[in-house]
């Protein structure tokens, strides 16, 4: 194994859980799988950004829906005929 280097790091209690649980099903280590993970957000660029602006944006489409009206005449179906499909 190449030299290793120590660092620490603050994780959350749920983080904490599921880093030992998953550990323990593939018998390796926690810090071997903390190495896998960084290994993979670096080689995809997988990692998930916060972006307050988008969801800004998709609560005001969810308003928008909320606020608009039902189709006059209503609708000329209904659930069940929709599972007979």
């Amino acid at each position: 194994m190449p030299s290793m280097l120590r660092k620490q790091i603050y994780i959350a209690p749920r983080q904490e859980r599921l880093l030992k649980s998953r550990a323990s099903e593939l018998h390796i280590s926690e810090s071997e799988l903390i190495r896998d993970g960084i290994d993979k957000v670096l080689n995809t660029g997988a990692i998930a950004v916060h972006d307050p602006k988008a969801w800004d944006e998709e609560k005001k489409f969810i308003i928008s829906l909320t606020k608009k009206r039902t189709v006059k005449g209503g609708r000329k179906w209904t659930r069940e005929e929709l599972y007979d499909r």
